[in-house]
């Protein structure tokens, strides 16, 4: 991964309203969203190192203010930030059982993000995503755009990557997202030509492509040409492809588990942090196990800082 000095990362997706069920049944309310997670990490991992800006729609309500004081607390950059009237954040509730496994309940159809890329404020942001040295989106990303604006994200996917931008994608494949299985494949099938870095959880894509193992998905993405791999396995050790290169890195062992939300999200901030500033893959995996070892020791999303 190419690595400049104090490089400007934009995240592109969705934050939600997060509630979370606690044991007496009672609801703790923060935020969250997979691409939101891994920009709060990243921002925590790079400080002052790096600029983290994050690329969505919010409504005008008291949520999306509160969201928008919580990020530049984290001292995320807000200026791609569109406000919309009358519109609402997506809303969801963990639940999770007594192994720490989490479920998970959306209430997300009606979110401002559907029209991120839509809008008329939108054009003079997709006009400035090409001059970021890396962009970061996941399936979900690609899932709550919809169609017209994936069309506009992978136009401005093609142009950043041709003026030297890093292209980082999380598979976070969600079937509740999509109106097919199809729909999602011819999605994920238009952007993965254009993606320097892949991180990907094997369960998403055995459920999205039905690979039968590990190998079956390095074969996959050496024929589409992506230059690094790197299949995240929750507690077991991660799989790397880089440069003709194969690594294995166990994962840290973790006593206690008390909520595995956010796990990969947080590894992918350890990992990118990492490569951003030098770190080999290697490296850069020991760093997104440790912080994911943190982060799940903790119930939500994003753990104290």
């Amino acid at each position: 991964m190419n690595t400049r000095k104090s490089p400007r990362i934009a995240l592109i997706g969705e934050c939600m309203i997060e509630l979370q069920q606690r044991a007496d049944g009672s609801l703790q309310q923060s935020f969250g969203g997979d691409t939101l997670n891994t920009a709060v990490y990243l921002s925590r991992e790079l400080g002052e190192r790096a600029t983290v800006d994050y690329v969505t729609a919010l409504g005008d309500d008291s949520f999306s203010d509160a969201m928008c004081q919580s990020w530049a607390s984290e001292n995320i950059g807000l200026g791609m930030v569109q406000r919309l009237p009358g519109r609402l954040p997506g809303l969801y509730c963990i639940q999770t059982d007594a192994a720490g496994e989490r479920r998970f309940l959306y209430w997300r159809n009606e979110a401002a993000v559907r029209s991120c890329f839509t809008t008329p404020a939108a054009a003079p942001i997709l006009a400035a995503l090409p001059d970021y040295d890396a962009l970061y989106f996941s399936g979900i990303t690609l899932a709550v755009l919809g169609e017209q604006g994936r069309e506009k994200l992978l136009q401005t996917l093609i142009e950043a990557r041709q003026r030297g931008a890093q292209i980082v994608f999380d598979n976070n494949y969600r079937p509740r997202l999509w109106p097919s299985l199809e729909e999602a494949r011819a999605a994920y099938r238009s952007v993965l030509p254009y993606v320097d870095l892949a991180l990907l959880t094997v369960d998403d894509e055995q459920a999205l492509f039905h690979f039968a193992d590990s190998d079956a998905v390095f074969a996959a993405y050496e024929q589409i040409g992506t230059p690094e791999v790197v299949l995240k396995r929750g507690a077991e050790a991660c799989l790397i492809r880089c440069a003709g290169e194969s690594s294995e890195v166990p994962a840290q062992r973790v006593e206690r588990v008390v909520d595995t939300t956010a796990a990969g999200d947080s590894f992918s901030a350890g990992y990118l942090a990492s490569r951003l500033l030098g770190g080999s893959p290697v490296a850069a995996a020991q760093a997104g196990h440790a912080l994911a070892s943190r982060v799940i020791q903790f119930p939500g999303a994003l753990i104290p800082r």
